[in-house]
């Protein structure tokens, strides 16, 4: 199954500030599949996991493959702190997942390693575009928007802020 393309050129709805979550593993030895497997299946658990409760916090995900060694998932959170609180969390599948790694892993260290890297991107540090696609990444975690609403150009999508939230200081 297939998503259409939206017709013409888009733009996320992202409003404020953006977290977001580069995780990933790298197969360093094949053979060692017992070790590297169940670290491969644990990330669509958790991301299944999270996609059944709104509140966690994840607005959305994509996985990818960087070679046939590394896959990785960009994730989109609603703020670090509920990032945190997931990961923390101890009835979540997470903290079993990285406890069964932590035991296992002067075995496995030679034969698969982990990553992430997190950024928290305040509003006027991101822009996007996408044209004749269906929303992808942060336009997919957040909605779409026709690009003329943010401006046509890279510098007038980075410079948009925000209307200030009733109560806030302007």
């Amino acid at each position: 199954m297939f998503t259409k393309p939206i017709p013409g050129r888009i733009t996320a709805a992202a409003e404020g500030e953006v977290v977001v979550l580069l995780i990933g593993m790298r197969i360093n030895h094949f053979r060692g599949v017992h070790h590297w497997l169940p670290v491969l299946l644990a990330m669509p658990r958790m991301l299944r996991e999270l996609g059944g409760d709104g509140s966690r916090g994840l607005l959305g995900h994509t996985l990818l493959i960087g070679s046939p060694r590394t896959y990785y998932v960009v994730q989109y959170w609603e703020s670090k702190e509920k990032l945190y609180a997931y990961a923390a969390a101890p009835d979540m599948f997470h903290r079993k997942a990285w406890a069964m790694i932590n035991r296992k892993e002067k075995k496995s260290r030679q034969h698969v390693g982990l990553w992430h890297e997190a950024y928290v991107v305040p509003e006027g540090g991101y822009e996007s575009i996408y044209a004749d696609m269906p929303a992808y990444g942060l336009a997919a975690a957040t909605g779409v928007l026709p690009v003329e609403n943010r401006g046509r150009r890279a510098a007038d999508r980075f410079a948009h802020r925000s209307p200030a939230k009733s109560g806030e200081a302007g």
